[in-house]
Order: C-alpha cells, then structure tokens, then sequence
C-alpha cells in the first residue's frame, strides 16, 4: 500500500479509510450489516472480490473481526461513529440536493426499506405492495409479527395494501427529505389498502438512519 509519507494521525486515518467503498461498507455495518450478502445487496456497485479484499483490509487494520455470525466491528470500529454520521451530518448540510438518476436504484431502495421495518406493532402478516410508477416496476413487502421481507417477484400472498410514487420521491421519502404523510396528502405518494396498514405504516417505516440530520439541515434552511 502506498503511504503518504506524513507523520500526522489524520493521514493515518485517510490511509485506513480512504480506499474507495471503504467507509461505505463501514457505515452498512453501523447500521447492522453482518454477513457477506447482506453488505453486498446494499452496495451493487462494489464488486465481491473487491468487498471481499476491503474486508480484509479493516480486519488487518483491526476495525473488524471475522465471527461465526459474520463480520464485527471492533471497539475502535465502533468508535468511526461519530466520523461516519458526522459526515453524513455535513454532506445533508453542504452537499445534498436533488437526487441524480444514477443513484436511483429502486432495488437497492426496497433491500434499504425492508430492513429498516419496526414490526412490534404488526399482529398478522401484512402484504403491500409497492409500485414505482416511473420504472414500471412492483416490489412487495412482506411484514410478519417477527419478520420482514422483500419480494422482487410476486410471492403469492394477497396484497394488503398499495403503495405507489416515482423513484426519486420514495428515495426522498427514505431520506427523510419529505414525509410520508405530507407526500400522501399532497398526491406524490398513493398509499391504499387497509386502514390498520394505512395508519399503521408511517410509524413502522422507520427510513434511513440519516433521515433525521436530513430533516435538521432542511428545517435549519440549510438546503432546498
């Protein structure tokens, strides 16, 4: 590995973390991510023998551990915390706007989605489908009392409920740069079906972990 020849604790973090998806693959394990696929379904952009070198990196680095129920961060991966969501704190401040179509991967969006589902309050299997009216594409989740799941082809069930808007406003909903709600009222978001999942949905959803220091920079005027 090539250094860059500086004695200063911030070129030996850069020289850690700076390879490209690195940082990446270390913000999906703070939020959860363990196993091999589940790290590569939420990156499809990074090869898996390049997921699988950067793995190596971080654990020769001692950021991760390899376990029997997959990879760990260690304490002091666990301590990029605040650098990762600090980032996120000044990128929703000084470097977020209108979504590119290349970042909109409605696929990825739906393995983001399904994993970010509070399920206590779901008694009985709820079916919804989701539509993305601009791709012509349906996806479906599938939420049990203990369980979420994603469907990229029909799973049989009877559909519970609909829910129906364009790629970039459900990208900005999952961001939390719009609110569920508020998009349903406005008409940018159809969400239908049965009441108990209607009511029920906005407060199960419980997005992307940045979404909150998303709707601090927006209500702070930060963007628009």
């Amino acid at each position: 590995m090539r250094t860059y020849a500086q004695y200063c604790p911030i070129v030996r973090a850069v020289e850690m973390l700076g390879d490209r998806w690195t940082l990446l693959i270390v913000r999906d394990m703070l939020n959860g991510a363990r196993r091999f696929n589940e790290i590569a379904r939420g990156l499809p952009g990074l090869s898996r023998a390049l997921l699988s070198r950067r793995l190596r990196q971080l654990q020769h680095a001692g950021l991760v551990v390899h376990a029997a129920d997959g990879y760990l961060l260690t304490p002091p991966g666990e301590d990029l915390r605040p650098l990762v969501f600090g980032l996120a704190d000044w990128g929703a401040r000084h470097a977020f706007g209108n979504p590119r179509a290349e970042e909109l991967d409605p696929e990825v969006l739906m393995w983001w989605l399904h994993g970010r589902v509070d399920t206590t309050d779901v008694v009985k299997r709820a079916v919804i489908q989701v539509e993305v009216s601009d791709r012509r594409r349906v996806y479906w989740l599938v939420l049990e009392p203990q369980d979420v799941s994603v469907c990229y082809t029909d799973p049989g069930f009877e559909i519970d409920a609909v829910l129906r808007s364009d790629i970039a406003t459900l990208f900005r909903m999952w961001e939390g740069e719009i609110e569920l709600l508020d998009a349903v009222r406005a008409g940018s978001i159809s969400l239908t079906g049965a009441r108990w999942i209607v009511r029920g949905l906005p407060a199960w959803l419980r997005l992307s972990p940045v979404a909150p220091t998303v709707r601090a920079a927006r209500a702070s005027g930060a963007y628009s």
